[in-house]
């Protein structure tokens, strides 16, 4: 790693030790540091350290002399989840070969920053209200997946600079919190002398900005940018605008970190702020606990925001405290945070940003958000109206017809439309939060000892974030109170957040089936339509201690805050008000429960796993034994055929188009996820080869497998190819062939025109690209033979994905859209300019040449943020760069 100039370092000696640093007092005067956000000094000691080449054009944009740029952001450390990490591993085992087999050396093919893999996305709720449901769940989630952690083991074992986080421990976000955020961290430099510098990152997951919340930099990549991470290049970003809310007041008792961030989530939606930094400060900013600005940080996602920024201050040390850090890493982060301009304090003069909104936190009130967005927010008053306006049409969820209601068995009465059939306290944004999670325990018990209990009908489950969760709340023996309602632990994993939600209650199953219009109500941060189960139209987020609530409510049509939940043992109606704990209570019982041993325990373990993980047998070596019988993994595709030097020419000329495609496609459409298929096209590869019906899996845990999640792209159910109108065959993605003789499902299609060598091309509308299933919506386009992607707007991962696999991003000029081109998909393609691309805005002409004979010319445009990004499209991708460049350095 290039090392900064000298005379921008400085010195610090503790307990001894002499450290070096960047000093930002050595870039700009005081006056102008005090000027800038936070976040953005951290980015600038970034560059000043990594990427010094960088730094003028950085600096000049920071204080306002300069013109927008590039800031080429070069992370200490990355993490991955299993869903994006499998993939990455095959890749790096592949690029292994790759490098053997051009005459370099295989061995030299290691991540170049620490990478931390936390297995957490593949664990599914199969068993609850069980004692014993976490155990079941991991039994079945190692059957189906053991060929999966094994090679995850292998990595673990012949990869340097590689940890694994195994299943059973806790959730990404969490982790990276409670055991690997350091605030400070250490790198060596090549005089012998140790670094000190921020603890900046990034990772696979858009909910990484939760770790803003202690004052760490870090923020959401696509896997492919983390690929390109860990190999030691740069994560380019352009420069941010920072918005700025000044925290006014404190928040009123009763009101909780899920309201807050459902409030910001609302507010910030309104507004632009995608690519935006957003940074917190103002008087009311030291009455947020760490665990509710983790809270809000993690929904940066929900608005656009690539962070959501807590400066280091005094509750960010009190949580290093509390989470079991050593005295000797503290004693650095004082030192250092205390040298540089980076500690917030009440006293100082307040940043100056580039917008300005003014929050007070007596305006929050108690709310969920639904039935569809994040940002759909709602007071408890309005729940019911919002679901019977937004899912409903308007109508009353009991409209009077047979079919209206549902019968159930166990209580013998019927549910309607609006029955909560899910009620799930699960990990990503609420679990790390120990007040929310003892009021959730606290309701439970008082629901308890009045005899209330779920409703038959819905299901529930508790999987926290962590480990330390089920240690304070046994300690304050809540567990107990959470199981008696059905909340028993489920499993340490994103579960039902991200879709792992598994089935609902069997009769209730046959209900969905019918047309029950069933909600679920959970505590995490996302709620798309049918994201949380496919049979569910209606989603709610919501407090741990709401979701409790509507678990005794059995259904979304109520006023929580004026109609009873139920009835208690002697028959008195019981409000929510009776139930909920106050907040001193609460209080009481975090100070009681939640000890730093805990964390320090868990910390000394986190690497373990559990006894089945252990079980597991993984042998390391150089390259790894690809299993042509595999169905799970397989060796990728996309790096076959890598000649030593790359082509000479980004021409394109005589594509064909495969799809032209809408608005608001996203990468959800594109990636495929959920339950494969049996009668799906991957769902047949994997029977013809032997898998049990019952075993298909998620397409998520076969993201190592090409030719399951080719054969799954675009197969989502709402996504149209506008070439064929009204004839599309079936729902998901179908296309013409190459002869333009039949209309077949997608890969089909494209495996027609492949078969001739002729180039692809895809158009679309607004926000292609938008989603968070990324790594694999670019890396699908390239392999069907894609090489350019034409659309109104590009969403900026999936752009950098784009290049990142070699296929070119171009956008329609202002004005222009793909509908005025009228295409009938017979048309043969030309792109001029390709072969001139500079850093820059650049010109492309499309030469569109018709059956008719008749040609027409269109004038692209295409972005090009830096010299590295033409670098990876004439090498056909990021990937092949890196090959190349380890061959070319280790070539004997």
């Amino acid at each position: 790693m290039t090392e900064p100039a000298r005379d921008l370092l400085n010195h610090l000696v503790i307990d001894n030790e002499r450290f070096a640093y960047v000093d930002l007092h050595k870039m700009l005067s005081p006056a102008q540091v005090a000027k800038l956000p936070y976040s953005i000094r951290i980015l600038l000691e970034n560059v000043a350290r990594c990427s010094p080449q960088a730094l003028p054009s950085v600096l000049a944009r920071a204080i306002g002399q300069g013109p927008n740029c590039e800031v080429p952001f070069q992370p200490n450390r990355l993490m991955f989840h299993d869903t994006t990490c499998l993939p990455a591993l095959a890749d790096f085992a592949c690029m292994r070969d790759v490098v053997a087999e051009l005459g370099g050396d295989p061995k030299a093919m290691n991540p170049l920053i620490p990478a931390v893999l936390t297995i957490d996305h593949s664990v599914i709720v199969e068993r609850y209200a069980e004692a014993d449901a976490v155990e079941q769940n991991l039994d079945i989630d190692f059957r189906r997946n053991s060929e999966r952690y094994r090679f995850i083991k292998w990595a673990q074992k012949s990869l340097d600079n590689f940890g694994v986080i195994p299943p059973g421990t806790g959730i990404i976000h969490q982790m990276n919190m409670e055991a690997l955020a350091q605030v400070v961290w250490e790198t060596p430099m090549e005089n012998g002398q140790r670094m000190l510098h921020p603890d900046d990152m990034v990772a696979t997951d858009s909910h990484t900005p939760m770790i803003n919340a202690i004052g760490v930099l870090g923020w959401g990549v696509g896997g492919l940018e983390g690929q390109a991470a860990m190999v030691g290049e740069p994560v380019p970003i352009s420069f941010p605008q920072v918005i700025g809310i000044r925290v006014s007041n404190r928040m009123r008792p009763g009101v909780t970190a899920t309201d807050l961030s459902l409030h910001v989530a609302e507010i910030l939606r309104k507004r632009s702020v995608v690519g935006k930094f957003v940074e917190f400060f103002g008087p009311g900013l030291s009455t947020l606990s760490w665990a509710a600005r983790g809270t809000v940080s993690n929904m940066a996602p929900e608005y656009g925001a690539t962070v959501v920024f807590f400066p280091f201050d005094t509750e960010t040390l009190s949580y290093l405290e509390l989470s079991g850090r050593s005295p000797a890493l503290r004693k650095k982060v004082v030192s250092y945070m205390s040298a540089q301009p980076l500690w917030r304090r009440d006293d100082l003069a307040e940043p100056q940003f580039d917008e300005l909104i003014e929050l007070d936190l007596a305006d929050i009130e108690p709310s969920v958000a639904g039935p569809h967005q994040p940002h759909q927010r709602q007071s408890l008053a309005n729940a019911a109206a919002s679901f019977r306006n937004e899912v409903m049409g308007g109508k009353n969820l009991i409209a009077g017809p047979a079919e209206q209601h549902f019968f159930e068995p166990s209580f013998h009465q019927p549910i309607t439309h609006g029955a909560v059939v899910m009620a799930a306290i699960t990990s990503c944004t609420n679990t790390a939060n120990p007040s929310q999670m003892i009021q959730a325990g606290l309701l439970a018990r008082k629901a308890r000892e009045l005899g209330l209990k779920r409703k038959p009908w819905v299901k529930t489950s508790l999987s926290p974030g962590s480990q330390v969760v089920a240690d304070y709340l046994a300690e304050a023996r809540l567990l107990e109170d959470f199981s008696a309602l059905g909340f028993d632990l489920a499993g340490f994993g994103c579960m039902t957040c991200i879709g792992n939600s598994g089935k609902l209650e069997e009769h209730v199953e046959v209900f969905a089936d019918q047309g029950l219009k069933g909600v679920v109500v959970l505590s995490g941060n996302r709620n798309f339509e049918g994201r949380v189960n496919p049979k569910v139209p209606a989603g709610y987020l919501a407090s741990p201690a709401l979701c409790v609530a509507y678990a005794i409510a059995g259904t979304i049509d109520i006023d929580l805050e004026s109609q009873p939940l139920g009835q208690s043992h002697n028959g008195e109606p019981v409000y929510l008000r009776d139930l909920m704990p106050s907040d001193t209570e609460v209080a009481a019982q975090v100070i009681k429960v939640v000890k730093p041993e805990f964390f320090q325990q868990r910390l000394a373990t986190v690497w373990d796993g559990t006894h089945h993980w252990q079980a597991l047998s993984a042998e390391g070596s150089v390259q790894f034994p690809w299993s042509p019988d595999s169905t799970y993994l397989r060796r990728p595709e996309y790096l076959a055929g890598i000649k030593a030097e790359p082509n000479t020419s980004l021409a394109i000329s005589g594509a064909r188009i495969l799809m032209v495609l809408g608005d608001n496609i996203t990468t959800d459409h594109i990636s495929p996820a959920g339950a494969i298929p049996a009668k799906s096209l991957a769902g047949q590869w994997l029977l013809e080869r032997g898998e049990d019906p019952q075993d298909l899996n998620q397409y998520s845990t076969r993201r190592s497998n090409h030719e399951v999640m080719l054969r799954g792209a675009f197969t989502n159910k709402t996504v149209k190819n506008l070439l064929l109108g009204d004839e599309q065959p079936g729902q998901g993605g179908w296309a013409w062939n190459a002869d333009h003789s039949e209309c077949l499902p997608l890969y089909q299609a494209s495996k027609s025109y492949t078969d001739r060598q002729t180039s692809m091309v895809m158009f679309a509308g607004i926000n292609y690209g938008a989603g968070s299933s990324r790594d694999w919506a670019a890396k699908a386009q390239a392999l069907l033979g894609v090489k350019a992607v034409v659309a109104r707007s590009i969403e900026r991962i999936h752009r950098s994905n784009l290049i990142g696999m070699g296929v070119i991003p171009l956008q329609f000029k202002p004005g222009m859209s793909v509908e005025d081109l009228q295409l009938q998909g017979t048309e043969r393609l030309d792109f001029l300019g390709l072969d001139d691309l500079a850093v820059g805005d650049n010109s492309v002409t499309l030469i569109i040449h018709r059956t008719t004979g008749d040609l027409q010319h269109v004038e692209l445009a295409v972005r090009i943020d830096s010299l590295q990004e033409i670098r990876y499209l004439i090498n056909g991708g990021v990937l092949p760069f890196v090959i190349r460049k380890v061959v070319a350095r280790t070539r004997h």
